[in-house]
């Protein structure tokens, strides 16, 4: 199974956008190793890895005073619902149907 690596523009782009920071806004306010061409590829579309995404989430929220999360910030995460939908569950533990209530 081959993962797709380019998912074109992501809501993040369209944030700092509308906040008006720029990659180099969000390098500076991490207090981690993020790089810019990190921030790029989370702009494009690149597939980051969670940790990764977790970096860029914590520097965007430290940049801007905001609170958002990776699923309102990425089209893949696992923690977007539109992604849940498509995709079922997310780990091992979860289950695609819900459990049954008391009779």
């Amino acid at each position: 199974m081959d993962i797709e690596r380019d998912l074109g523009p992501q809501p993040i782009a369209g944030i700092l956008e509308q906040l008006g920071l720029a990659a180099s806004d969000l390098v500076a306010a991490s207090g981690e190793q993020l790089t810019h061409k990190m921030v790029a590829r989370a702009l494009k579309g690149r597939r980051l890895t969670s940790k990764a995404m977790g970096k860029v989430v914590r520097a965007l929220n430290r940049a801007s005073g905001g609170d958002y999360a990776e699923g309102a910030l990425f089209t893949y995460s696992p923690r977007n619902e539109r992604f849940a939908e498509r995709n079922g569950p997310t780990s091992a533990g979860e289950s695609a149907e819900p459990e049954p209530g008391p009779e």
